[in-house]
């Protein structure tokens, strides 16, 4: 399994082919404490980039990013009637969705952990 970070601070874990996407601990300290969350459709497919979840906070409401192409095949339906859950374990069981990924090449245009960390320093 390795793990990769995106600009817009989502994670991706990847096992195989499939992907599970959701945001990092810094990108949830920085919203504050989470109230609602929209997360898409199995089934639906997203471009690299493309607004696929939406995530908002007592402060502020942010789009999640798709970090890679692919086919959303699961998603974490326990999110939207409990999204503290995102706070409370942004980068283990608040995930948001796992996504079949489309293209691996895309991988190589993410950060590793060490890159993420230096970038949110």
């Amino acid at each position: 399994m390795t793990t990769y970070f995106t600009k817009d601070h989502e994670y991706l874990r990847v096992e195989g082919d499939t992907a599970t996407v959701g945001i990092t601990d810094y990108a949830q300290s920085q919203l504050g404490d989470v109230v609602f969350v929209e997360l898409p459709a199995v089934g639906q497919s997203f471009k690299q980039g493309a607004e696929a979840a939406v995530v908002e906070s007592v402060k502020a409401a942010s789009d999640v990013y798709a970090p890679v192409s692919g086919e959303v095949v699961a998603v974490n339906d326990k999110l939207p009637d409990n999204p503290a859950t995102i706070n409370e374990d942004p980068e283990g069981a608040g995930w948001f969705m796992k996504i079949r990924l489309a293209d691996k090449g895309e991988l190589d245009k993410l950060m590793d952990e060490a890159a993420y960390k230096a970038m949110v320093g």
